[in-house]
């Protein structure tokens, strides 16, 4: 393990009365990242989160949080976890929870009430738990984890139930906690949230790790076609159509599909159309199309 790693698992296997959950997985993750870790439902994300936090001892492998054994007090003292349904006292009030997470984890509670403000709870913060919506809830969530500065990050779908506005300041939120050189570990549903806002992409499958890398990487390993959509000047369409080929779309556009590859000579027969083309939009496999193909999903399944 490398002194920058913050989270190292190595030939990890994890069973539940005999089924495996996790299989033969290994990964390092180090300072300052930003990771979307992606699976099916029971693909083992929890599990690993579970282990990680020393929660579950894997059945082979070993797990190394901060540098320390999973559940250790100096592994704890570091890292940070954001359920899905995340749970507190009703009757406390959301500045009283902070208060109290922040004695738990031996941190000044004036300077964990700020944390407050920066997730839109500020107004709030003098109102019980118990009145507060899904979303205000997460977004307490998430302050109460981000109390004492972790070092380890570890949310578990952490923007259900936000609308669009909280999803967009928690993922702000979340890129300034890894500028100032924690690990953050999302796991995610939502593809097209965390499409540009995670700098590397985990994919499990069936308890598998099958893709460790950037999300450009793994578009140039998957060899997706790329889509460029043509747009004609008036009554051009057809004429593009018979000249490149491809489909035609909405009356005056037409569709084309070329390898990654091939992009650029695609790109130079459509220069060659001249005044025929008004417009050329290229459209990169997205998230969704590469989580596709390294989980074997095919559109049936979705």
């Amino acid at each position: 393990m490398s002194p920058a790693d913050t989270l190292t698992l190595e030939h990890v296997d994890k069973s539940f009365d005999r089924a495996a959950v996790i299989k033969d997985v290994s990964f390092e993750l180090r300072a300052g990242e930003r990771i979307a870790l992606l699976g099916h439902n029971g693909a083992g994300k929890t599990t690993l989160f579970k282990m990680a936090l020393g929660f579950l001892q894997p059945d082979k492998g070993g797990i190394a949080v901060l540098g320390h054994a999973p559940g250790s007090a100096s592994s704890r003292a570091g890292t940070a976890y954001l359920p899905e349904a995340v749970a507190f006292q009703k009757a406390l009030t959301g500045r009283e929870v902070m208060t109290f997470y922040a004695r738990l984890k031996g941190a000044v509670p004036r300077k964990a009430l700020g944390l407050l403000d920066r997730v839109g709870l500020s107004e709030a913060a003098g109102r019980k738990v118990g009145t507060y919506s899904k979303g205000m809830r997460q977004r307490l969530g998430l302050a109460q984890a981000l109390i004492g500065h972790p070092k380890l990050v570890l949310l578990d779908e952490p923007t259900s139930g936000l609308d669009p506005v909280s999803r967009q300041n928690f993922y702000e939120l979340i890129e300034e906690v890894a500028a100032e050189g924690a690990t953050v570990l999302l796991s995610s549903h939502a593809l097209t949230e965390v499409e540009a806002r995670t700098d590397r992409i985990l994919i499990l499958s069936k308890g598998r790790l099958v893709a460790d890398d950037t999300l450009s990487a793994l578009r140039a390993r998957a060899r997706l076609p790329i889509r460029i959509r043509v747009r004609g000047t008036e009554g051009a369409a057809d004429r593009i159509a018979d000249r490149l080929g491809g489909t035609r779309v909405n009356g005056c556009s037409v569709d084309l599909f070329c390898e990654p590859d091939g992009k650029v000579a695609c790109l130079a027969s459509i220069g060659e159309l001249g005044g025929l083309v008004d417009d050329v939009d290229m459209h990169l496999p997205s998230l969704d199309d590469v989580y596709r193909h390294f989980s074997g999903i095919t559109a049936g399944e979705a």
